[in-house]
This record gives structure tokens, C-alpha cells and sequence, in this order.
């Protein structure tokens, strides 16, 4: 039997952070032997947090692709605000994730209806976090515009940037392939949004390899190119990228960003049995994964957690930010306190032992 972890969870002004003290990193952020003699070495940088904490350590925040963008190596998902939590719950976890050093939050114009999007807006304003956070935002498939089409895009851009209340979009996902639309005529109408500076970068999201390949031979040619993708990729759910996809983006150079990082859920450890599965959507979809490969994950994440002194879900996703193409996992917190655990995975480094103990439970 997999042994039970405990969680040391990090004091907030360092979570997500190696536990030194500042005068032992040098300039380069960087934690000398001595100092990381019982830790792995995890390359730190000082951020301003907000005006309450002030400057906190984090990791090194990493690029995303060539978009002139660089954040914490994880993505706030905000699926679930709006939908599963109202903006009271939504703004203690984002105010939790700011404060610890986030600074990507991931959204979309059909989450809830625009009503994910209309919490984070808000919280933005009444916060005055809007330089400091990135936005990422997906149009193509809000029921008042659905599809790829140039009018129904900018249409859609246009309302998305009023409920998010900002002026621009620093990463654009078209959200998913309309094969009713030329691909260039979204590219061309995406264009002339990067020129009005309403969007900064673009992204594919769940796109296949032959879209993503014919959309790189239409930037070849001018038109805007994507740097970024984001698809559905996590420990229970690799062969839909790993393969083509996968070869494509690391060919590309583009910033993957998976969704579903934590496999709604279940790689956070807390259903083990059909008695744990909530009577929801939510828990329809964790229930899939109830079985023997499932149980073989969780047995190894729960090792692998012990030995690093941490939860399963940051295990889960430090795998994933231990892969080569993979910028940022998103995944979604319900609680405030769930942020720490989300943002401690950039600061574990997961041995090549423990990744191919990983790769194996769940192949």
C-alpha cells in the first residue's frame, strides 16, 4: 500500500518558493550548493505582490513562446467561476493567487456564459491588478457568437474585452477549429485586432496538427502566427497529445499550455472510491477514472508527494511542467487555500526516476 503524505505547506510570503533565506540567493536568482544541500535547486527571481505582502520570492517566471510574454509557470483556470463558484468565493482565490506570485489566468468568452470573465474583470478593477496580471481568453464558441467568422470574432473580442474591463487581450485563443470559415479570413480579421492593439498574442486551442500546420504556412505569408496552444493533457489523458500534436508544437516552438491539468480533479487525490464521487457533472467526470490505472497513478503520485513533502496535485503537475514543451499547466482552484498547492509545482523537481515511475503508472 502507497504510503499517506502529509502536506508542509510553505509560509505565504514563500509559496511556491524554495525556503532560504534571501541573503543566499545571488543576483542571478539562483540558489548556490550550500543552500539547496537538502533541496533541489529551483531558480528564484523577487516579484512585487500587492501592497499588503510586498515583494515575495517565486520561481523564475518562464516565456511563453515568442509572444513577448513571461509568467509563473502556472496558469489560474477559470472555468469554474461563475459556474461552481459565485464572485465572492472567485475573488478570495484569485486575491490568494496574486498574493502568492500568480500572474496568468486563463478564461474564456463561453465560460458560464461570459460570466467567468465579467468576476475576473471585476476583480481587476477593484483591485487594480491589471498590469500585473496576463489575460488569456478564448471566443468561438459563446452562443451570441459562435464560429470563426471575421464579424462574429471581432463581435465577440469586443465583448470580451468590456466584461473583462481592459483595453487589451495579452493572449487571444481562437477556441477550437471552424472548418466553415478559411482559416485565413480569422487569421486576417485576428490581424487587424493585434494592429488596433486589442490583442496582444494569439493562440490555438484545440486545433489538430493539419490546421496548426496550414495555419503556419498562412503566417509565412504574412498573416499573425500562433505562439501559443492549449489543449487537454494530464497524466490520465495522454494520447490525444502525445504523438502528432506534440510533434507539431515542439516543431512550431509553441507554448503548450494544458487544460484539465489535474484531470478534473481526480489526480488531487481526494476520490479514491464511487462513494467519493460528487453527483454533478464535475463528479461524472472524475468518475472516469476510477479503475486500475487510476488507482496505479495515484498510488505513485502519493509516493512521489510523500518523498517531496507535498500534495498529489502538485506532484501532477510538476510532470507536466517537467515536460519540454509544456509552458504553464491551467488548472482550477474551489478554495483559496488549493492556490498554494497549485503554484508550489514550479518549485519541485521531480527526479528523472520519479518522472519515468510516472510516465509507466500511467501509460
Amino acid at each position: 500500500m502507497a504510503r499517506r503524505h502529509s502536506f508542509r505547506a510553505h509560509p505565504p510570503s514563500v509559496v511556491g518558493a524554495m525556503l532560504v533565506d534571501d541573503e543566499v540567493v545571488n543576483a542571478l536568482g539562483e540558489v548556490p550548493v550550500s543552500a539547496a544541500a537538502t533541496s533541489p535547486a529551483v531558480r528564484v527571481e523577487t516579484v512585487e505582490s500587492n501592497t499588503l505582502s510586498g515583494p515575495i520570492t517565486v520561481p523564475v517566471r518562464r516565456a511563453l513562446g515568442d509572444t513577448g510574454i513571461a509568467t509563473h509557470p502556472l496558469a489560474l483556470g477559470g472555468s469554474t467561476f461563475g459556474w461552481t463558484l459565485g464572485p465572492e468565493a472567485a475573488f478570495d482565490v484569485l486575491d490568494r493567487f496574486a498574493g502568492t506570485g500568480g500572474d496568468l489566468i486563463d478564461t474564456a468568452d463561453s465560460y458560464a456564459a461570459g460570466r467567468s470573465e465579467s468576476i475576473i474583470g471585476s476583480w481587476m478593477a477593484s483591485r487594480g491588478t491589471r498590469d500585473r496580471m496576463h489575460v488569456m481568453t478564448k471566443v468561438g464558441r459563446h452562443a451570441d457568437h459562435p464560429g470563426l467568422a471575421p464579424a462574429e470574432l471581432r463581435a465577440a473580442v469586443e465583448d470580451s474585452l468590456t466584461r473583462l474591463r481592459t483595453d487589451r487581450i495579452d493572449i487571444l485563443f481562437l477556441h477550437g477549429d471552424d472548418p466553415a470559415v478559411p482559416l485565413e479570413e480569422s487569421l486576417g480579421a485576428v490581424g487587424a485586432l493585434v494592429a488596433e492593439g486589442k490583442v496582444r498574442s494569439i493562440g490555438a486551442s484545440d486545433f489538430p496538427p493539419e490546421r496548426l500546420i496550414e495555419a503556419r504556412v498562412l503566417a509565412a505569408n504574412g498573416l499573425p502566427r500562433f505562439e501559443v496552444l492549449t489543449t487537454a493533457y494530464n497524466l490520465m489523458q495522454r494520447r490525444p497529445f502525445e504523438g502528432a500534436m506534440e510533434l507539431v508544437a515542439h516543431a512550431q516552438g509553441l507554448a503548450v499550455l494544458p487544460y484539465f491539468a489535474l484531470a478534473n480533479g481526480f489526480l488531487g487525490g481526494q476520490v479514491r472510491r464511487r462513494s467519493d464521487v460528487r453527483r454533478d457533472l464535475r463528479g461524472e467526470r472524475v468518475a472516469r477514472h476510477l479503475g486500475r490505472r487510476g488507482h496505479r497513478v495515484l498510488a505513485a503520485l502519493d509516493e512521489i508527494a510523500f518523498a517531496h513533502g507535498v500534495q498529489p496535485a502538485t506532484v501532477a503537475l510538476a510532470w507536466l511542467i517537467a515536460k519540454p514543451t509544456v509552458a504553464a499547466p491551467v488548472a482550477s482552484a474551489t478554495r483559496p487555500e488549493q492556490v498554494e498547492a497549485l503554484l508550489a509545482a514550479a518549485s519541485v523537481e521531480l527526479h528523472r526516476s520519479e518522472l519515468v515511475e510516472l510516465d509507466r503508472a500511467s501509460a
